[in-house]
């Protein structure tokens, strides 16, 4: 009880100054002092309890000085190892709270930072979709009024599907490719026999995830820098979703690479599936420009 005294005496005292948010510089020169002075305290307590206890078991004890002097140093040589070892071992349990917290604090705001971020990406990416479907309709209307009155509810369809789902960075591939059929009928509208479109699914992957608006706005590159036969193929490979668009074209590195869409999908990927998440965009020898997004099955 004299021992538990002593240390709780001093973690009172500990958690009074602050010390236990110091960092190892500060709180050197504080803990050293202490130790030594629960060393003394420790050599003081423990010569007084067994004076004390030799003399009443006994009756017959020297004079405390004498006492004293024989034995002080070995105990003040015990208390000083004992005291150190519970100092270092509670000022390293305190330490390690201290680093735990800290790191879940920082994972905490990474998610946050992660999630802001994906909300951005999101809010910039809807207004660069329904703008070029606007513009798309508005060729229609002189053109082709009923092609544009069958275009404006689609783009409905596609406004009350982005809308309602805005806030969800992810969506079934099921959800994502109903999305991408509507958009191509848009495109059809508009471009008729010059845009022929060839879906290929594997069935068995529609109710994984993929964040929302990818393989649209690999479409929409594919529509816009190339037109003509349009390929989509979804596969599994491995533990992951492949995604591959392809078009006939050729690869304007100035624009496709780096046009709001396609950036906005790269970080999107890196964002959600750091280190996993795949996409890249390459022209091949045949004039065929391929889009390949690999998603980790979820």
């Amino acid at each position: 009880m004299l021992y538990i005294l002593l240390t709780h005496t001093y973690r009172n005292m500990v958690l009074r100054q602050g010390w236990h948010r110091l960092s190892l510089r500060q709180l050197l020169p504080r803990i050293i002092p202490a130790d030594l002075l629960l060393g003394v305290l420790f050599m003081i307590t423990t010569i007084g309890k067994i004076y004390l206890l030799r003399e009443w078991v006994t009756g017959f004890v020297p004079p405390f000085p004498v006492f004293f002097e024989e034995n002080w140093l070995a105990v003040l040589m015990a208390g000083l190892r004992l005291m150190t070892i519970w100092v270092l071992a509670y000022h390293l349990y305190h330490y390690a709270q201290r680093e735990i917290t800290i790191a879940k604090e920082n994972a905490r705001l990474e998610v946050i930072s992660k999630e802001a971020q994906l909300n951005s990406l999101s809010a910039q990416l809807n207004p660069h979709f329904f703008f070029n479907s606007l513009n798309n309709i508005k060729s229609l209307i002189i053109e082709n009024p009923m092609a544009a009155r069958r275009a404006v509810d689609l783009l409905a369809d596609l406004l009350r599907s982005s809308l309602y789902g805005r806030d969800k960075m992810l969506v079934t591939l099921g959800e994502e490719m109903d999305l991408v059929k509507d958009y191509l009928e848009l495109e059809k509208l508009r471009l008729e026999e010059r845009l022929e479109a060839q879906l290929s699914i594997d069935e068995t992957l529609l109710d994984q995830q993929v964040p929302r608006l990818c393989i649209q706005t690999l479409v929409e590159n594919a529509i816009k820098h190339g037109g003509g036969t349009i390929v989509i193929e979804i596969s599994r490979k491995g533990e992951c979703i492949a995604v591959r668009v392809q078009n006939p074209g050729k690869l304007d590195t100035g624009k496709s690479s780096t046009g709001l869409g396609l950036k906005n999908l790269r970080e999107r990927m890196q964002l959600q599936y750091p280190g996993q998440g795949v996409f890249a965009i390459n022209e091949h020898s045949n004039g065929i420009i391929l889009a390949t997004l690999l998603i980790p099955c979820v």
